[in-house]
């Protein structure tokens, strides 16, 4: 009895010093509300659509990461995260199981962390992440809708490495293998050649120091040699800034995409691709050596008091001369307003509407759109 006594005491303590070396979380977010949206053209044709609006704020998900600790200072750590429609149940990001992320990597405080797996973009995650008052929420309004690169672009097969923080500063650099995106070339799949993939390059830099924050950030898309774009690249830079004033906190960014564009995942935020594809196509990745653009966001966030806050921001994309001539692509301006009131540090209400004019670059095109909702995150 002793000797199963001791040997029970002797597990529980190895089982406590593994778990002190180790942890695993579980967390997700539920987000559901009501919304109205219109699209309308000068001539009076259009379509206006009232009804539940899920995952307006933050994307329904739930998921786990963890960190176990390998000794010397080095860490295993892996992140999966499953995205679903919260009206009526279904996966999102296609059907995968893990779309909004499943990767595994190693990182150590001298070094940095490298990853390898499916994961957003540097600029989805430093630019648009780090400087938009909306955080790649709430639709059209985000900044993504203007700066396409960064509305949350998820790659497959990426490999990723990012250098510690330096004295406020940090470095990334990612290659994915097969992007997984579908292309106005044909979905690519993962062929043997590695050519015959679409590939992309996501290269980032950011600053960080008490207000201020800022990031620049590179992305380059290649084309399918198997498909009608061999040859064709995407090519996008961006840089921005932000400074909380404590009473406000200012943001502004600047962005040149030429060649194509990403369509990315947020509602509404499809740049130019009813002007380059009249017949709705949703590819996420645009290859068009006519099609050229420059981006704005001006942001700000204003605090009411510890537990609200007004979002405002305006965006703009700027058709460059051959895109104007080849799809006759008019500016398009995106104007936004947003509350939140947090009733815990997990659960808020949001309140928000935004118009934009010339929507996705076509003439007298207006979307509207007014909506509410609550957050729930565990």
């Amino acid at each position: 009895m002793k000797k199963t006594l001791l040997a029970a005491a002797l597990l529980a303590g190895f089982a406590g010093a593994a778990s002190a070396q180790s942890s695993v979380t579980l967390y997700g977010v539920l987000d559901g509300g009501l919304r109205y949206s219109s699209v309308s053209l000068a001539n009076g044709t259009g379509v206006t659509n009232f009804g539940g609006a899920y995952g307006v704020q933050s994307g329904n998900r739930w998921g786990m990461k963890g960190v176990e600790s390998l000794g010397n200072g080095n860490n295993a750590m892996f992140q999966i995260e499953s995205g679903f429609d919260m009206g009526n149940g279904a996966g999102q990001q296609g059907g995968r199981l893990f779309g909004r992320a499943s990767w595994v990597g190693l990182q150590n405080a001298a070094w940095g962390d490298v990853r390898l797996g499916r994961m957003t973009n540097l600029t989805s995650d430093w630019m648009v992440g780090g400087l938009d008052p909306f955080a790649a929420g709430f639709g059209q309004l985000n900044m993504g809708n203007a700066f396409t690169s960064g509305n949350t672009v998820r790659l497959d097969n990426v490999l990723m490495y990012r250098t510690p923080v330096m004295s406020g500063f940090q470095a990334g650099l990612g290659y994915s293998f097969a992007t997984g995106l579908t292309s106005n070339g044909g979905t690519t799949g993962y062929g043997f050649a590695t050519s015959n993939n679409s590939r992309q390059i996501t290269a980032g830099l950011k600053y960080a120091n008490g207000p201020f924050y800022a990031a620049a950030t590179y992305e380059k898309a290649y084309a399918a040699e198997s498909t009608a774009m061999n040859g064709q690249s995407i090519n996008n830079w961006n840089i921005g800034g932000s400074y909380d004033l404590k009473v406000v906190k200012i943001g502004v960014a600047y962005g040149q995409t030429r060649d194509g564009f990403w369509a990315g995942s947020g509602a509404g935020g499809t740049g130019a691709t009813l002007a380059t594809t009249p017949s709705g196509s949703s590819n996420a990745l645009v290859f068009a050596p006519s099609v050229g653009y420059n981006s704005y966001i001006v942001g700000a966030t204003i605090p009411v008091n510890a537990v609200s806050r007004v979002l405002l921001s305006w965006t703009m994309i700027a058709p460059n001369t051959n895109m104007k001539d080849a799809y006759n692509a008019q500016n398009q301006s995106s104007f936004n307003l947003g509350y939140t009131y947090d009733f815990t540090k997990r659960t808020n209400l949001y309140t928000y509407v935004g118009q934009t004019q010339n929507y996705a670059t076509v003439d007298t095109a207006k979307s509207t759109i007014v909506g509410v909702g609550i957050r729930h995150q565990f």
